[in-house]
């Protein structure tokens, strides 16, 4: 038996002849940037997600940077960030000049805990970004009332819950803007880098618009300091084409993230939380064991390919050493990393490959 955690060629080549078509569109059009593959995946998108606007970019992490530096984020300001997620997180916030003020989750989903963040909140503070970590969508209510009490944009990175749903509604709409990413391996993947902001704030829209193409509308005529941070013709396209499955793709994860929860009951593995009001996108389908290691290994043995999302917490890496977060400090995030495993997950997978990765899990135990 061969499992692999992660088959994007079988994913993708479910959509051959489409994503083709969109190449070939591309190439014979004789227009590469910004142009009209761009802007209809853009009017697409925004349809998609239930917002106003919807701005393509470079990446994931430029669309978060591109946000906080649309609201004037910078040099001197905090964003509180949760304490358990990718680094791409507080990358943005170093990018932008600010610091990243780390909160600790809520341990059963992971996600920030509203509770703790006014602790965290000073006079320097100007936005609370909320990850919809693993597709599952942060708590927004109570993040969006603190927020309102204390004069503080929420930015949401989206990057892993394309389509999911908080109380009815679709992320990316929750708060004042949202970062999405459409790295290959996303529920919403390109074939390349690429990642979106959506906004109803029709000012964020312009701002981040001239930031990502050299601070320019006109060309040759720069009025900020920009970057070049464009979605390609090509990317959009392909997006473009791969939208029209994403909820039925999303439909399949939930459907296998059904089939384990069902499947692995009753073994000593902590199983995902999944709060009332939340639809989750289940881009990863995480589980906890206090002797991760060794599980990862018997089922490595087994032919079941698995990840560690992520192995160590951002505060813990060399790149934020400057922050001087010893180690026990967020003491939630550090043995939620040291104990979290990735099942194999995607729309490609059979029931077949589910319930033999359910055995394998069971026999590893």
């Amino acid at each position: 038996m061969s499992i692999p955690f992660l088959d994007l060629q079988a994913i993708n080549q479910r959509q051959a002849d489409a994503l083709k078509a969109a190449f070939a569109r591309v190439l014979e059009s004789g227009w590469y940037i910004l142009g009209k593959e761009v802007q209809q995946f853009e009017a697409d998108f925004a349809q998609y997600c239930g917002s106003q606007h919807a701005i393509g970019v470079s990446n994931g992490l430029d669309a978060l940077h591109l946000i906080l530096r649309g609201y004037g984020i910078g040099a001197g300001d905090e964003v509180i960030v949760p304490s358990n997620t990718y680094i791409a997180t507080w990358l943005a916030v170093t990018y932008a000049g600010a610091t990243p003020v780390p909160v600790e989750p809520v341990e059963a989903t992971y996600n920030l805990d509203p509770a703790r963040i006014e602790a965290a909140i000073t006079p320097r503070t100007r936005a609370i970004m909320a990850v919809h970590l693993y597709g599952q969508p942060a708590d927004m209510d109570p993040i969006l009332a603190i927020a309102a009490k204390h004069g503080l944009k929420v930015i949401e990175d989206a990057a892993q819950a394309h389509g999911a749903y908080y109380k009815g509604r679709r992320v990316g709409t929750l708060g004042d803007a949202a970062g999405f990413s459409f790295y290959p391996g996303k529920n919403l993947g390109a074939l390349g880098d690429a990642g979106a902001v959506t906004t109803n704030d029709p000012v964020l829209a312009e701002q981040v618009r001239v930031l990502l193409n050299y601070g320019s509308r006109t060309k040759y005529v720069n009025e900020v300091q920009g970057y070049n941070c464009r979605l390609d013709e090509l990317q959009a396209a392909l997006l473009g084409a791969k939208l029209n499955l994403l909820d039925a793709d999303n439909a399949r994860r939930r459907a296998i993230a059904a089939r384990y929860l069902a499947g692995l009951q009753g073994l000593p593995l902590q199983l995902p939380s999944v709060p009332e009001g939340m639809e989750p996108v289940w881009h990863l389908f995480v589980v906890r064991h206090a002797q991760r290691n060794q599980l990862q290994a018997r089922l490595q043995a087994a032919g079941v390919g698995t990840v560690i999302h992520y192995p160590t917490p951002p505060h813990l890496q060399p790149a934020y050493a400057e922050l001087s977060i010893a180690r026990g400090q967020l003491p939630i995030a550090e043995r939620i990393h040291e104990e979290v495993l990735s099942l194999p997950m995607g729309p490609h997978l059979s029931d077949a490959d589910v319930d033999a990765v359910i055995a394998a899990v069971r026999a590893a135990l």
